[in-house]
């Protein structure tokens, strides 16, 4: 019979833990899938992977295993003479069997007490997935459908890739990278376990006008010149409708107007606010008219917006 080094499989050191190796189990199985791996020999190290897992997880089975001693991968060894006694092997030789044919004959003895005391719990696994929403669906909350591929265990404890559909509802004020929990969405627990849960990775997709920082809107509000040097009222958009903002007279490039209240709701408190930064905007034509004004106001007008830099300058001569 061919020695295999269960725990080099799922490399491991020969004292883990039950959660160890079945986290190692999960990682490696999940690297060497068939449906996730692009090593050429993925397959068959899966399948070792499984084989290992299968012997390692059952108490019986390790201790048995355990028993055999550590051997060079690959050589040739028979197992102690007390072997079969204690662990009640029925193969009269060891002589063409394969360690994974062996193991799978003591298994009778778990499945017995488990019967006796009742199959341990365990929690099914947590998922996570991301989720991509308009600006508009964050700010009123949607439903959204999920069409997953995830890894679950069958009744043997091997992993395989199975589709999930669902559909979930996402909350108003939903914000860029907010992590939503959805209880008991995840995968199914066992021997009384609770289910898993579906975490959701919100991603909120460009807007043309709107950019969003929290519970914050930002927005470019272009006004002509003579808008920002007058004041007076302009009209602007939010995730709400239209609403005039009033602008102050002499209003600068780069400052920033708030509108409180209008920007996505909070799931405790106040809304953000809307947020319009201001960019001055110079006609791209011209009527005869307003050349002959802009003319005149060049020539009325004793601003100098070099002033203060051309003032450095002077300094420093």
């Amino acid at each position: 019979m061919k020695y295999k080094d269960y725990y080099a499989v799922l490399d491991v050191p020969r004292d883990a833990t039950a959660a160890d190796i079945k986290k190692a189990y999960r990682k490696l199985a999940h690297k060497y899938h068939p449906d996730v791996s692009k090593d050429p020999e993925g397959e068959e190290k899966f399948k070792k992977v499984g084989e290992a897992y299968e012997t390692l997880k059952n108490p019986d089975k390790r201790a048995a295993y355990d028993r055999l001693g550590t051997h060079v991968p690959g050589d040739d060894f028979e197992p102690p003479p007390d072997w079969k006694g204690q662990f009640g092997d029925s193969h009269a030789s060891f002589e063409d069997v394969d360690l994974s044919d062996l193991f799978a004959s003591i298994a009778g003895g778990r499945r017995r007490s488990e019967r006796g005391r009742g199959v341990p719990r365990q929690s099914g696994e947590d998922y996570e997935s991301t989720v991509r929403i308009t600006l508009e669906q964050a700010f009123g909350g949607t439903e959204v459908e999920l069409n997953l591929s995830v890894l679950e265990s069958d009744e043997s404890g091997l992993l395989r890739r199975v589709p999930r559909a669902l559909k979930v509802r996402i909350p108003r004020g939903a914000t860029e990278g907010q992590r939503l929990r959805i209880a008991g969405k995840g995968g199914k627990g066992h021997g009384g376990g609770r289910d898993g849960d579906l975490y959701l990775d919100v991603h909120l997709e460009p807007h043309p006008l709107f950019r969003v920082d929290g519970h914050d809107l930002f927005l470019d509000l272009p006004l002509a010149p003579w808008e920002a040097v007058l004041g007076g009222s302009v009209e602007i958009p939010t995730l709400r409708g239209s609403v005039r903002l009033k602008v102050l007279p002499m209003t600068q490039a780069g400052q920033r107007l708030r509108l409180s209240g209008r920007g996505l709701p909070k799931p405790v408190g106040d809304p953000g606010d809307l947020i319009a930064i201001v960019q001055i905007v110079l006609p791209t034509e011209l009527t005869d008219g307003e050349r002959q004004l802009f003319t005149r106001l060049a020539e009325e007008s004793k601003f100098d917006p070099r002033a203060r830099i051309m003032s450095e300058v002077r300094d420093e001569l």
